[in-house]
């Protein structure tokens, strides 16, 4: 029987996956562009420059600070956000490393 179960994989690959997942949808993009242009910590304006309600903005920003992508500090009702750029440049190391790896695979084969 097939396994799906994430202690079954290697440490790495469950990071890189995590990594890959918390990329996955356009408004971490756009989150994630807007915190690297600033490089300071932003609160509320996040909301203002997305066409997403602030729940939905705070979804996603909870997914990046899961991954480890970004940081943030709460001050009541007051949060902040700022790349995790040692994270960031550890995680994107390991995304260039596989990618790499699967190129070197490039044209071994007559696969379609």
């Amino acid at each position: 029987m097939a396994s799906n179960r994430r202690e079954d994989f290697l440490k790495e690959d469950v990071l890189l996956s995590d990594f890959a997942k918390s990329m996955g949808h356009p408004a971490r993009i756009a989150i994630l562009k807007e915190l690297a242009e600033r490089n300071e910590c932003i609160c509320g304006e996040i909301v203002e420059l997305l066409p997403l309600a602030q729940s939905t903005v705070s979804q996603h920003l909870q997914e990046l600070k899961k991954a480890g992508l970004v940081k943030g500090t709460v001050n009541g009702v007051k949060s902040c956000y700022c790349i995790n750029w040692e994270n960031f440049e550890k995680l994107s190391g390991q995304l260039k490393d596989y990618l790499d790896l699967l190129t070197q695979y490039k044209n071994k084969n007559g696969c379609c």
